[in-house]
């Protein structure tokens, strides 16, 4: 069979006329998924720019698909309700957007989902895990979380109930103040720290100086006298 007559690519070949194995495309040959008639719902962009549009209709099962998306992949870092303080962060990775600072509330649509798909910062891309449609989902979600955290009592529809959260907290059983303000770990000020300096507990407290490859210091050994043991004598001058 290695021996059998066949088209080798790359090679030449004296069966055509134009000498060449490969022969040419049919022409306006597309391959399998590199169509990309719609360029903004596969980059985010128009003109250049971030656009800040859906390049579908957003329906309740988008947004459906967005938080699944979301709770998966987004979480860890950007934390349920969207501000940067999830539980890798809290373990002292790099501080993750916070959706509902002024920047992003006013961001377009399409930086979300160029984000998304490019990376951006210490957040890598996702475009392997996340499909171009879920993208968009997810950037739906959010959006939809942006206003979540930030609504009034003048975004929710006529004839609505709206009660405290204190009064659902006390409801349905929770501890007092279990429904709290959130808010970022707070970062102290020793000279002049940056993220990779410290690590953020997450809590309010002091920020945990890190060593040259990225762990807390770790402590000095402690001597434990054991029960009923002589002290040791001090050394002769």
């Amino acid at each position: 069979m290695h021996n059998q007559p066949k088209f080798i690519p790359q090679r030449g070949t004296n069966f055509y006329a134009d000498g060449r194995s490969a022969r040419p495309q049919v022409e306006n040959t597309v391959a399998r998924t590199q169509l990309h008639e719609n360029a903004y719902f596969y980059t985010g962009m128009t003109g250049g720019k971030e656009g800040d549009v859906m390049p579908f209709p957003v329906t309740m099962q988008v947004l459906a698909k967005g938080q699944e998306r979301y709770n998966i992949y987004c979480t860890p870092c950007h934390s349920r309700v969207g501000n940067g303080a999830g539980m890798i962060v809290d373990r002292g990775y790099h501080p993750a957007g916070n959706f509902h600072t002024a920047r992003l509330i006013h961001a377009p649509l399409g930086h979300f989902f160029n984000v998304i798909s490019n990376g951006y910062g210490a957040m890598p891309d996702y475009a392997a895990q996340v499909t171009v449609e879920d993208r968009w989902a997810i950037v739906a979600y959010v959006r939809a979380l942006q206003l979540s955290q930030n609504a009034t009592e003048a975004d929710v529809a006529g004839g609505s109930h709206v009660e405290p959260l204190t009064d659902i907290e006390q409801r349905e059983g929770f501890a007092p103040a279990f429904a709290t303000q959130w808010g970022l770990p707070e970062t102290a000020v020793y000279g002049t720290p940056t993220n990779e300096d410290y690590v953020l507990p997450g809590n309010g407290a002091a920020p945990t100086p890190m060593n040259s490859v990225g762990a807390p210091p770790a402590k000095a050994p402690t001597k434990v006298q054991p029960t009923g043991a002589p002290a040791a004598a001090a050394p002769a001058k």
